[in-house]
């Protein structure tokens, strides 16, 4: 039994639930979940210990002084990264695809940060409304944390141009891997995936 069949069955046995909805209500509300997607855009507003590196394409661009603070960071023993990690929800739900048109609304998105498949960081979003129109929204995740503290074996270099690699100029999200848990507003009340998603910006996921 995969996991949204356990998440219907442990739903339609709920005495709540059917006395107060309607299989056919349930249905949808789960099926619409189900085709919830979400991709990993563009990583934007990059910066390494308060140093933008948005524009920068390789570490021979970033000026002396820059480079000179950057390393003074580096060498105090702490390296602080900040930047925008862009991920794209796309709601399919316009009904065409049998059930009724509606928005999604993701009470909360609980994720968790892996950079290279290392594990940093994780925390949440909310209250985002997905239109049911078949086009991608939006979700600006704000990402804080010390990339040495994860990455300790790794010199000045390689780390300036993992972040370079992520949010440079030539950057991308392929190196990045959010596992995502989203609840979702419904009839019902809020409904929690059952497992969490792999988000990728190879392809958009759902559960």
């Amino acid at each position: 039994m995969n996991n949204y069949k356990k998440l219907i069955f442990s739903l339609l046995i709920s005495p709540f639930i059917l006395i107060n909805s309607g299989c056919s209500g349930l249905y949808d509300a789960i099926v619409n979940l189900q085709r919830l997607q979400f991709k990993l855009d563009r990583v934007t507003d990059m910066k390494v210990a308060g140093i933008g590196l948005s524009n920068i394409s390789s570490i021979s661009n970033i000026s002396v002084i820059d480079a000179a603070n950057l390393l003074a960071t580096f060498n105090s023993g702490k390296l602080p990264i900040s930047f925008v990690l862009n991920v794209l929800a796309k709601n399919p739900n316009d009904g065409t695809g049998g059930t009724k048109r509606s928005s999604a609304v993701i009470e909360n998105l609980a994720w968790r940060l892996f950079i290279d498949n290392k594990e940093t960081i994780n925390g949440n979003a909310g209250n985002i409304t997905v239109p049911g129109v078949g086009e991608a929204t939006n979700i600006p995740v704000q990402i804080n944390f010390d990339l040495l503290k994860f990455f300790s074996d790794a010199g000045y270099e390689s780390l300036i141009n993992l972040a370079l690699a992520l949010g440079g100029k030539n950057g991308s999200a392929s190196r990045i891997t959010l596992k995502a848990k989203p609840t979702v507003k419904t009839d019902f009340g809020p409904i929690t995936y059952p497992g969490e998603i792999d988000i990728i910006d190879r392809e958009f996921r759902s559960q």
